[in-house]
């Protein structure tokens, strides 16, 4: 699985064009991993989906999620990435091909390519595709449980997994749920690597985890307690009133300056 992320500068040409404009990822050089759980944690914008997406693509996962199988790529803005993903290298210990690319944003097109793909094949020989998901369509189960059973069903063995914001489709109880999965994979096969990208103080805190903030405008190793998401719930809980409170008196109305249309 990778060790090193390393950006070949001199395989950019354009430095002012995206994504090298997101200052983490142009200041990027050399990422070591050292845990086999590493978060990437920061600020909306800050680069860390750009960057868990380009390792996806450079290693040849799906664009819109899937494994190293599939191709599916609907939308041009997933080519915005490609001048990153060219100067990417990845230096692996044990390099299987194996893995899953899960991202929250484009999971509605990739069940549509399976249902697709499954349709076009109707009568060949081979499996149908959903089949390795659960035997039905990923679009009769909820978002969540949609996640859920592809996490289940595939990220229980070696390979690379890499997740942008799961929490967007699981409830605090999936996730710890998931916690729980990667406790048994990391556990059981030494060759498993998991990069995830994520806002989720329960997913954070999973312990031995690496995490790297893009915050600051650079990538850099930070502590669990550290991580922005937690001081956040841990101010809101401690003292819930007083935080509201003063979030309402210090925030600008989200309508402040705009004007009727005439």
């Amino acid at each position: 699985m990778p060790r090193t992320i390393t950006l070949l500068r001199e395989k950019v040409t354009d430095w002012e064009s995206y994504p090298f404009t997101v200052p983490a990822i142009r200041r990027l050089e050399e990422l070591t991993l050292r845990s086999q759980v590493v978060f990437f944690a920061g600020e909306n914008g800050s680069g860390k989906s750009t960057l868990l997406e380009a390792i996806a693509a450079h290693y040849g996962f799906g664009r819109e999620g899937g494994t190293r199988s599939f191709g599916n790529n609907s939308t041009e803005s997933n080519l915005s990435i490609e001048p990153l993903v060219k100067a990417l290298r990845l230096a692996f210990t044990v390099r299987t091909g194996a893995g899953f690319f899960l991202r929250a944003e484009s999971l509605f097109n990739f069940a549509n390519w399976i249902d697709d793909s499954d349709r076009e094949s109707a009568g060949l020989k081979g499996e149908p595709i959903s089949t390795y998901y659960g035997g039905r369509s990923l679009h009769t189960r909820s978002h969540g449980e949609t996640f859920f059973t592809i996490m289940d069903l595939k990220m229980h063995r070696a390979g690379l997994f890499l997740l942008d914001e799961p929490e967007a489709a699981l409830s605090p109880q999936r996730q710890l749920a998931f916690l729980v999965l990667m406790h048994e994979t990391v556990k059981a096969h030494r060759d498993a690597q998991f990069i995830i990208s994520t806002h989720s103080p329960v997913l954070l805190g999973f312990p031995g985890a690496q995490i790297l903030s893009f915050d600051d405008e650079r990538l850099r190793e930070i502590s669990y307690e550290e991580t922005a998401p937690l001081q956040i719930v841990r101010r809101f809980v401690n003292d819930r009133d007083g935080f509201v409170e003063e979030l309402f008196a210090e925030t600008p109305s989200l309508f402040e300056g705009e004007k009727e249309e005439a």
